[in-house]
């Protein structure tokens, strides 16, 4: 269990740093939370209504891959940044976003994995 779960950090911590070469600062960390978190919600769908039996899906892709892609911890430390260098309005802004942008994907997401999952299987 210990190595999907690290191959699929590796993984996912790659994209993350591939994304945030091409395109630094805080914009990238806010898109990854957001489509990590998407993501999410998808495969927690797929995990607990079509791949039931799959017992290493969910460790490799949830807490592996997107784990490992999604970084909140980036996303703290760039708020610390932006309220040092002055702007704690962008601070905050940046703050809400991640937070209600992270939470409508996921829920954006699951509504339309489930409502797919049950258009498919009519």
């Amino acid at each position: 269990m210990l190595t999907v779960i690290a191959v699929g950090g590796a993984i996912g911590a790659t994209g993350r740093y591939l994304v945030g070469l091409a395109w630094p600062g805080p914009l990238s960390t806010l898109l990854i939370n957001i489509v990590g978190c998407g993501l999410i919600g998808i495969l927690m769908v797929l995990v607990t209504d079509v791949l039931t039996q799959q017992r290493l899906v969910r460790p490799f892709l949830g807490t592996g891959v997107l784990g490992g892609f999604t970084t909140f911890s980036t996303y703290a430390l760039d708020i610390q940044q932006l309220v040092t260098r002055g702007h704690a309005g962008q601070a905050l802004l940046y703050l809400a976003a991640t937070i209600v942008g992270a939470l409508l994907a996921v829920r954006t997401t699951v509504t339309a994995t489930r409502a797919l999952i049950s258009w498919r299987s009519r």
